[in-house]
């Protein structure tokens, strides 16, 4: 079994088991990533980040060969079609690229190429910009434009045609004699700088979501259901390359470039034909000195071996080809005055501090804020518990370093430490939720002793920030399950202060005149609908133990928890008193009572005593029982014929709901389970 600290262990000190165990993690993380970015067009790391996850799985892979699978990160390209649209086969791979990141990686490239190719003389290669958009593949057939695709996994897209005959840039007829029958034309779809911010300041003043950033922001216009929206953003389309051609026009990248030009397409102008490893570097830090002039996102610069016959003699390896390469972009930094960390509430209670800085452009973006993570990152601890940034906290009143690493939200990098004033204090992050004013905790790892790297606010149950998500795991299916009152209904009720605790919706009934008025008047409810949820609220003013602490929202207390719960303490009261009686600390009898129930352990212990132990949760508690009633729990058997048994259901049943059964099942003793256990010593029973 790997260590749990694998991620942070170096390539060459994992053992294979260590390796394996590495492989399956990064697979899954990247492939998770690959979703958001080719599916959802939202990412959640940064370029940088990402090639990071890649660099390490290829590393790993290139020590242990026979641990590469078939679906391992380096045989695939991007993620599967989503589904939205049809699916489109790519008759010629959309392959990705290899990366470079320092010189000695473009010396190296040349190296490779002049190795294979098996010459010394002269090699020349094609240096363009690398747009930072979302790759297109278009169809022509007898000069007419049939198809558009996106990239998809590489070799299957999505079918956007009807989106892209919206883009001026894409011609729906190609120009000139000659054209080749079939004819494949590749390049990325993006948008300017300035039409982003034109676009983002429009949503502002609508009160519409705002865009991420343009390459999100173009890749979720092209991949829209309704064309007219689409039409509607300005998108842009650069050619630089192909795919399936019935015959070709040039016999070099450079004199396609040209060809691409001629029959009707925007191609880069700085696109640049290289003869050596100086030629390339130049291009490189020209390129990247005009990088926020250039009125659209880069990543970095694409070198390709020019001779078409070389490519082809070259060939690939795994999902990249050899003749060409990526020279990517440092992550972009710039310096800015830090003027205050304020502290956002998130929906499950966490505490995230933001950095307030005094606005900055960072890669042609302007930022004024970013995120500071967590406490630790805020004191240069990191997650391992090493220093970061040579041990140097982040101080309000600093001058720092942000860095806005590919697209991904900005983050202080390091502090200039002899800019920091005279006055500046050490941060002390709150230990008291700013929304409700409620205590904030980190959790504790039994087992390791290490502290959660979130701290959250213990008063789940009515804390506003987390009130409207509390409201609707209380109306769930599993807990109190109020027919007509789901995530919708708890969101515009919620919004309009009509129910803003649990027992404000038991007490819905009894409100004012004008109250009941706002809810019969909205939209979707008459009288009719309004007598229907009141019915349907009374229905479940009696409700079992189990099912009322599952309601609560405790974390780390889940529905099997919450049985267990149930069934030790019987009632109510009973639960109520004890829990209560639990935060006076490890040492008292009812913590020790708690802690000892089997299944429960002491991280669900402290978070029940950690809610049970605000006073806001406890009020809410308490007006919330004197609206219903909570059914004791029922005991269960311990010499029916089942009792300590693991029933696994299976099939349909035909006198019982699954649930039903279930909750039979452990009536008499049984624990119910999804599946079969492989352990060997396992006694279930199949139904």
């Amino acid at each position: 079994m790997a260590s749990r600290d694998t991620p942070n262990t170096a390539v060459d000190k994992l053992s294979e088991a260590q390796a394996k165990s590495e492989l399956t993690r990064l697979a899954a993380e990247i492939a998770a990533h690959d979703k958001l970015y080719y599916q959802s067009d939202a990412p959640k790391i940064s370029d940088a980040d990402y090639d990071k996850l890649r660099k390490r799985n290829n590393a790993i892979e290139a020590r242990f060969p026979k641990l590469v699978t078939k679906d391992s990160p380096s045989n695939r390209v991007g993620a599967q079609p989503s589904g939205r649209f049809a699916k489109v086969p790519h008759a010629v791979p959309m392959l990705s690229l290899g990366n470079a990141f320092s010189d000695e990686d473009v010396a190296d490239f040349v190296e490779r190429v002049r190795k294979f190719l098996k010459i010394d003389g002269e090699l020349d290669i094609v240096a363009e910009p690398k747009i930072d958009g979302l790759s297109l593949s278009l169809r022509y057939e007898d000069g007419e434009l049939v198809r558009g695709a996106t990239r998809g996994d590489g070799f299957t897209g999505e079918d956007v045609t009807a989106n892209v005959k919206t883009i001026s840039d894409i011609p729906h007829k190609l120009k000139g004699r000659n054209i080749p029958a079939v004819c494949e034309v590749r390049g990325e779809v993006y948008i300017l700088g300035r039409d982003f911010i034109g676009f983002n300041k429009r949503a502002e003043k609508e009160g519409i979501q705002l865009a991420a950033n343009p390459r999100n922001f173009a890749a979720g216009s092209l991949r829209q259901k309704d064309s007219s929206i689409t039409a509607s953003r300005p998108l842009k389309f650069f050619a630089y390359a192909w795919g399936e051609m019935s015959a070709m026009p040039a016999k070099t990248q450079f004199g396609m470039i040209e060809w691409l030009g001629k029959v009707g397409f925007s191609t880069n102008p700085l696109t640049t034909l290289c003869d050596s490893v100086d030629d390339l570097l130049k291009f490189y830090r020209k390129i990247e000195s005009k990088r926020a002039s250039l009125g659209y996102d880069i990543d970095g610069v694409v070198y390709k071996v020019d001779r078409l016959d070389w490519q082809e003699r070259l060939g690939f390896v795994s999902r990249n080809p050899r003749w060409a390469v990526a020279h990517k972009f440092a992550a972009e930094q710039a310096t800015t005055i830090l003027n205050d960390i304020e502290i956002q509430v998130g929906r499950t209670g966490a505490l995230t501090p933001v950095a307030k800085l005094a606005p900055v452009t960072v890669g042609g973006v302007v930022v004024s804020n970013a995120t500071l993570h967590n406490d630790d990152y805020i004191k240069a601890i990191g997650n391992d518990g090493e220093p970061i940034r040579d041990g140097v906290d982040i101080r309000i009143g600093d001058t720092v370093v942000v860095q806005r690493a590919g697209d991904v939200i900005p983050q202080i990098v390091s502090v200039v430490l002899d800019k920091r004033p005279k006055s500046a204090k050490p941060y002390k992050f709150p230990t008291v939720c700013p929304a409700c004013g409620s205590h904030a905790v980190r959790e504790e790892d039994p087992k390791s002793g290490e502290l959660d790297s979130v701290r959250r606010c213990t008063n789940s149950l009515t804390c506003p920030a987390q009130a409207m998500e509390r409201l609707k795991h209380f109306v769930a299916r599993n807990a109190f399950d109020i027919d007509g009152l789901g995530d919708k209904q708890i969101e515009e009720f919620f919004t309009d202060g009509l129910v803003t605790t649990p027992a404000d919706i038991f007490t819905l009934q009894k409100r004012d005149a004008r109250s009941l008025k706002k809810l019969a008047n909205r939209e979707g409810f008459g009288a009719t609908s309004v007598k229907n949820l009141f019915d349907a609220i009374d229905a479940r003013r009696k409700i079992a133990l189990q099912r009322f602490i599952y309601a609560l929202g405790i974390r780390h207390v889940g529905e099997g928890n919450a049985k267990l719960l149930a069934r030790h303490y019987g009632t109510v009261d009973v639960f109520r008193k004890s829990m209560i009686a639990a935060g006076k600390g490890e040492d008292s009898e009812a913590y020790q009572d708690l802690n000892s129930i089997e299944g429960i352990g002491a991280v669900v212990a402290n978070a029940i005593v950690a809610f049970f132990a605000e006073p806001h949760s406890v009020e809410a508690v308490d007006e919330l029982l004197k609206e219903i009633d909570v059914l004791p729990a029922e005991k269960v058997k311990s010499n029916s014929p089942i009792a300590g048994k693991i029933v696994v259901f299976t099939g349909s049943l035909e006198k019982f709901t699954r649930e039903e059964a279930k909750a039979t099942a452990e009536r008499l003793g049984a624990k119910a389970s999804g599946s079969v256990s492989k352990r060997p010593k396992s006694s279930a029973l199949r139904c």
